[in-house]
């Protein structure tokens, strides 16, 4: 294992982060808070609680995982991305660096960079509402799986895209609504059968469910079944990242 390139392209992904503060930082923090403001207090004075929980308290875990979600895919294209659109990506491909360790490096910094953010969401949510986590360890396992496969799907998405616009069209127009429409700020036994039945074909509801009770004990979906989920689309997306480096794929062409 070549620790020393995998140290290397890490360090460079992660210095992009600094010199993007701005929107790397400064904007899931404002968005955070304005959530909040929103959500908190119109829809708050309506629902005060939902299964136990202070509706405040409840949208915690699908604010983190809506920031956790599109900074994963968005850090993790954009990374792969850049260096085929200027070309340097011939020079980590002769390099001697397995496909292992560049996935290796290009996710795990990805990956990094969304718990972090993760992180200071949750920081932030608990300045305006208290915050109880029921299962810190199973919180952090939550993250850290769903970080490392959307930054996996991100990482597919980076070699897919022949121009920025399409860096942006997956994120934007299928992963945001998914998020907002699985239960993000809202339990989805709120719903009538019919539509809560549709809801169950949408995978994100999984992964805040499972999110979800980590921090409350409370779920819509069984947790063993929110964990297997994130499972499969984990080793889908290794997969698919298998099978780019074996053919070739968008990367030698």
């Amino acid at each position: 294992m070549n620790f020393q390139a995998i140290r290397a392209i890490w360090i460079y992904e992660m210095a992009r982060m600094r010199r993007t503060m701005l929107q790397s930082i400064v904007s899931p923090v404002l968005s955070t808070a304005l959530y909040f403001v929103v959500f908190g207090s119109a829809i708050g004075s309506r629902i005060s609680h939902v299964g136990g929980v202070s509706y405040g308290a409840f949208i915690v875990p699908g604010l983190i995982m809506l920031n956790l979600l599109t900074q994963s895919i968005s850090n993790a294209s954009f990374g792969i991305y850049f260096p085929r659109f200027v070309g340097t990506i011939y020079e980590i491909l002769s390099a001697p660096i397995s496909a292992v360790e560049i996935v290796i490096a290009y996710v795990g910094a990805a990956a990094a960079k969304s718990i972090f953010l993760g992180l200071l969401t949750l920081a932030t949510a608990a300045v305006f509402i208290n915050i109880n986590i029921l299962h810190p360890l199973w919180m952090l396992a939550f993250l850290l799986l769903t970080s490392v496969t959307f930054s996996l799907f991100g990482f597919v998405i980076g070699i897919w895209a022949d121009s920025f616009e399409k860096l942006q069209l997956i994120p934007l127009l299928i992963v945001t609504p998914l998020t907002f429409l699985g239960g993000s700020f809202y339990s989805i036994d709120m719903l009538p059968p019919f539509w809560r039945n549709v809801t169950l074909i949408n995978p994100v509801v999984y992964l805040i469910s499972g999110f979800r009770w980590s921090f409350y004990g409370l779920s819509d979906i069984n947790v063993g079944i929110s964990l297997s989920m994130t499972l499969l689309f984990l080793a889908l997306c290794l997969g698919i990242v298998a099978w780019i480096f074996k053919t070739g794929y968008r990367l030698k062409t």
